[in-house]
C-alpha cells in the first residue's frame, strides 16, 4: 500500500482520527514502513520536457 500522505494526516483523510488510528493499527502491526523522500521521477521527467513549469511557468502564462 502506497500513500502520498504521511501518517499523521489520515485522520482528515478519513475525517475521523479515531477510525484512522484503528485502521492503520491494523495495516501496519505486521508492515515496513518505508519513507521516501524528494522528487517523483514521473514529475522530474515532465519537468524536463518542459509539460510542467512550476510557479515560474504560471506566472509566466497568466501575463500573457
Amino acid at each position: 500500500m502506497t500513500s502520498n500522505r504521511s501518517v499523521g494526516e489520515w485522520g482528515e483523510v478519513f475525517g475521523d482520527p479515531v477510525m484512522a488510528t484503528a485502521i492503520l493499527d491494523r495495516l501496519l502491526h505486521h508492515s515496513h514502513v518505508v519513507t521516501i523522500r524528494g522528487e517523483s521521477y514521473r514529475l522530474r521527467e515532465k519537468r524536463r520536457a518542459g509539460l510542467l513549469g512550476g510557479a515560474r511557468a504560471a506566472r509566466a502564462g497568466a501575463a500573457n
